[in-house]
């Protein structure tokens, strides 16, 4: 009898670069005000200014939050005229702010261990969205 682990079910080492570089973008997320930047720029491309009205944040806050983000390379900035044009790197930072927006609005267990189905999770998501632009 083979007791080998079929190598479809083996997983290559994470190599210590990667998990860095996921912490990094963790820890660049961790803070509500740039979790909610995030998500307002998941839905397109804002300025300061707009970014400012949204969230209902000072302008000298806000452009903190987007230095972190530039910084770790998940938001960048095209300046037209005299204003600065945001938004995400790619659309893998959306899917991780929505994802964490998600879990972290799930109760913890629900009666009899269930888990909540994808339509369930989408209505929630899509509630998160809107509390965060109003």
């Amino acid at each position: 009898m083979n007791s080998a682990v079929p190598t479809s079910l083996v997983r290559p080492p994470v190599s210590p670069h990667a998990l860095h570089a996921a912490g990094e973008l963790l820890r660049a997320l961790s803070a509500p005000h740039r979790l909610a930047i995030v998500l307002e720029l998941a839905e397109g491309t804002r300025c300061v200014h707009e970014l400012v009205a949204s969230l209902g944040i000072s302008q000298s806050l806000t452009s903190q939050h987007l230095r972190v983000l530039r910084t770790s390379g998940l938001v960048v900035g095209v300046r037209t005229g005299k204003e600065i044009a945001y938004s995400l790197a790619d659309a893998h930072v959306a899917h991780i702010a929505r994802d964490a927006m998600t879990h972290g609005s799930e109760p913890k267990s629900l009666p009899g261990g269930q888990r909540r189905n994808s339509k369930q999770r989408k209505e929630m998501l899509h509630r998160n969205s809107a509390a965060v632009r109003h």
